[in-house]
Order: structure tokens, then C-alpha cells, then sequence
């Protein structure tokens, strides 16, 4: 195939403008864009006819759980990494509660190693902050991680930091983004309890958000936030709560250190599906009520919250299917997080520039991410073909998660993802994944 590839007549969503171009990609990079037909290429160039579709830089998914290493049962980078790439996701930051926990140098280096291999997309990995390895995380190499992760509530794969002197180093020394997990780990054991002793085995799923409820979520965001230094950069992970919002700005993303992300999941669903579904739609913090869900649409309109990040967090079904109490959290949603993002698009709930800006430009501005989130000449090819006039049927067999479920299964969404293309190379086209090619570690520009 030609190095050379010519998306013509695509209708391009980018900062905040929708206009058709014409674009020419040679090899990884983008180095033309024109209004005007192009003609000055090789005679193999790869030629795209886009006239009619929409084409948007790729999804910039900052908080994924791809399971890898140890917990390849339930999925694994290769997997998860091909469903990203059907999503529409062209890079990815993956959590680490896996096996062993991403806390040493170490552990993050064997990652990278696995992920060279097996990564289709493009990659980065959060270093997790335990009470007694702070000081290997502030010092880590330059790039080697795409952020530190704190847990402020237990969670899968439990890292829950509560030594005061902890959070305060490193709230004044961190040198990189810091992803926060907020939930008041207090209150969520005692509604634990409670309700165990209410419910026992017969609890039902309904009682989750009851549980982790939007008070252990404000109380838990509130102190990160208050305890944050001027220069420190916090991230509220997958916020649930409007209360929470009270605590956010609507300033430019450039004029923040404290932001937040929204999961897809929590912009979809609500309290009202939790008797069909179930488990299938636990998570943590829990999906909530119906004025929650359309208070965060309406932050994300406002700019009180500035990413969207999927959370993907895949389980096998039959742990799913256990009780309550003892099935895992977590859901698995990275093919289907664009396709979610564009129907709300449809409903009015955000514009589609919105969108773009939430899952591709701000991640790039967020976490200083070097030459791509953009359609840009010079940056990196990372695009995402869509068609907002053709249906896609969410079933099993169009799955790509190694857990082969997924909580919309049923569901018809009214846009299509058609073509990902990932460092200047097609990797999935026409329901397929068209090359295993690996991705690329994603680089960082200096944040000082």
C-alpha cells in the first residue's frame, strides 16, 4: 500500500469548525490540508472518497483498564486495543490495577515492553500512588508515564492511598497530571455495611448508587480539590454527581489545574436501568440518578467538565451474574464510546465541535500530548471516518472485547464508525480490523 494516502471531499470537525477539505497524509504525518482539490501526489496514493461523511481526529481515551498483565481472562491489550480502534479511538491511558500493580518503574517498563508488542493503537500507562511509593513516582523519567493515579476511594484492584502526609507531597511535588478516583472511603464502608446488613445476598443492583452514594463522591472530590496545590494539575476522574459540579470551573482548559471527565456511560445511563441491567452497569463511582446524568450534559456543554473518557473496565459475564455484593465494577464501553458521544450530538444535548473538543483536543491540551488530538498538517494521521446517516446494531457478534458483552447490546445507534486510521495506516475498515501493526507510546511536551 501506497505511503501516500488522499481523503477527498470529507466534511472535517476540528477546533471548533466544521468545513469540507481535502487532506494528504504521507506516511505517519499530515501534510496537507486544502480547501481546494489536491492533485500533487504519487499515482499509487491510497485514495479515500469521503464526500458525504464526516472525518474527526481520533478519540484520546485517557482512562481505560485494558487488564494486562495478569488478568488477561478478562482482557488483554491486543483486545482491547481492537475494539478501541472500532470505536474510533486512535490512543489510549491505561490504568494500573493490573497484575502486578503499575506502581514500580519496573512494573511500568514491563508494560511498555508487552504493549510494543501487542498495543494496536497508541498507548500510554498512569503510574498508580500507593501510601509508600511517592517519592520512585515524582522522580520518574521524563514521558515514561502519561500521569500518576490516585485512588481517594477503594476501587478494583485496591490502591487506596489515606496517609495525609502522602497526599500532601504529593499534591506540592508531582510533576505530571494526577487522575484522582474520588470517593470518601468512610462513608462508602459504612453504607457498605448498612445495607449488608439490610439486604444481605437478596441486595439488588438498584441500591449501588445508594451505597456510593453522590455524598461520598462531593466529600472525597472536595478535599483532592482543597488540598491541591497552585502548580499541581488534578483530574476528577469520571465525575457522577451534580453536586459535584458546584466545585468546577467553566474556564478555558489552558486556564485550569483542577478538571474533570465524564465516562459515556454515565452520560447514557441512569438509575432507571439498573432493574434491566443490572450488574452490567455497575461501576464505581455508581451511575446515578436521571438529574444527575442531565446535570453533567449540561457541564459538559458549559465547560465545567472538559474530557470525556470511556473507564473501560471489562469482567467476564459470569462474574457479572453473581450477587450484588460480590460482583466486580466496571464496564466494558470503549467501542461504543463515540457512537454514544454522536447520538447525543443528534439529541442536542452537545454540538459535535463540543464532542471533538472533549475527546480529542482536550485530552491533548490536558496532558501536553505531542502532535496529535488535532487535524493539523504536521501532526501525526490519527482520524476517525464516521457516517451520521448509517445505523450500527450494538450484538455479540460485533464485539470486540475479549468478554464478548457489553450493557447495549440491542441497542441501534444512528451513526456509523467506518475507517480508523492510526499513525497515517488504515486499521479498521468495514467492520474489520484491517492491520495488527502495533501503535505508537504517545510523547509529552514539557508542562513547566
Amino acid at each position: 500500500m501506497s505511503i501516500f494516502k488522499y481523503i477527498h471531499s470529507a466534511s472535517v470537525v476540528n477546533e471548533g469548525r466544521v468545513e469540507k477539505l481535502n487532506i494528504l497524509i504521507e506516511g505517519n504525518r499530515i501534510i496537507k490540508i486544502s480547501k481546494s482539490e489536491l492533485s500533487d501526489f504519487p499515482l499509487d496514493t491510497t485514495v479515500i472518497d469521503a464526500k458525504g461523511l464526516t472525518l474527526l481526529p481520533g478519540g484520546i481515551d485517557v482512562h481505560v483498564h485494558f487488564r494486562e498483565p495478569g488478568l488477561e481472562e478478562k482482557a488483554d491489550m491486543k483486545s482491547e486495543s481492537k475494539a478501541a480502534l472500532a470505536g474510533g479511538i486512535t490512543s489510549v491511558f491505561e490504568m494500573p490495577n493490573t497484575k502486578p500493580l503499575t506502581i514500580t518503574q519496573k512494573a511500568l517498563e514491563e508494560k511498555l515492553e508487552i504493549a510494543s508488542q501487542n498495543m494496536l493503537c497508541n498507548y500510554g500507562f498512569f503510574f498508580g500512588i500507593t501510601n509508600s511509593n511517592i517519592l520512585e513516582a515524582i522522580n520518574l523519567p521524563f514521558g515514561m508515564a502519561c500521569g500518576l493515579k490516585l485512588f481517594l476511594g477503594s476501587s478494583t484492584g485496591n490502591m487506596l492511598v489515606d496517609d495525609k502526609k502522602v497526599l500532601t507531597e504529593l499534591f506540592e511535588q508531582s510533576p505530571m497530571v494526577i487522575s484522582a478516583h474520588c470517593e470518601d472511603e468512610k462513608r462508602v464502608k459504612e453504607l457498605t455495611q448498612k445495607y449488608k446488613e439490610e439486604f444481605g445476598e437478596e441486595a439488588q443492583t438498584i441500591i449501588h448508587p445508594l451505597v456510593r452514594d453522590s455524598q461520598a463522591c462531593y466529600l472525597s472530590s472536595k478535599y483532592a480539590i482543597e488540598n491541591t496545590g497552585n502548580k499541581t494539575r488534578l483530574n476528577i476522574a469520571h465525575i457522577t454527581t451534580e453536586k459535584e459540579l458546584s466545585l468546577l470551573s467553566s474556564s478555558p482548559i489552558e486556564e485550569k489545574n483542577i478538571t474533570a471527565e465524564v465516562s459515556p456511560s454515565h452520560l447514557w445511563f441512569c438509575d432507571e436501568d439498573y432493574p434491566l441491567l443490572g450488574n452490567k452497569i455497575k461501576c464505581n463511582p455508581a451511575i446515578k440518578t436521571k438529574k444527575d446524568r442531565d446535570a453533567l450534559r449540561k457541564a459538559l456543554r458549559e465547560d465545567k467538565i472538559d474530557l470525556i473518557a470511556t473507564d473501560h473496565a471489562p469482567h467476564l459475564l459470569e462474574e457479572k451474574e453473581k450477587p450484588y455484593f460480590s460482583a466486580p465494577s466496571g464496564i466494558p464501553s470503549i467501542q461504543h464510546s463515540m457512537l454514544i458521544m454522536l447520538e447525543l450530538v443528534k439529541q442536542g444535548e452537545l454540538s459535535i465541535e463540543k464532542m471533538v473538543e472533549k475527546m480529542s483536543h482536550n485530552p491533548a491540551k490536558l496532558f501536553s500530548i505531542k502532535d496529535r488530538g488535532f487535524i493539523k498538517e504536521g501532526q501525526y494521521a490519527d482520524l476517525v471516518l464516521v457516517d451520521l446517516n448509517s445505523k450500527t446494531l450494538v450484538d455479540k457478534e460485533s464485539l470486540f472485547y475479549k468478554c464478548k458483552w457489553s450493557p447495549l447490546e440491542g441497542v441501534e445507534f444512528s451513526s456509523r464508525i467506518l475507517t480508523t486510521i492510526v499513525n497515517g495506516e488504515i486499521k479498521y475498515a468495514d467492520k474489520k480490523i484491517i492491520s495488527e501493526t502495533p501503535g505508537y507510546k504517545v510523547e509529552f511536551m514539557s508542562i513547566e
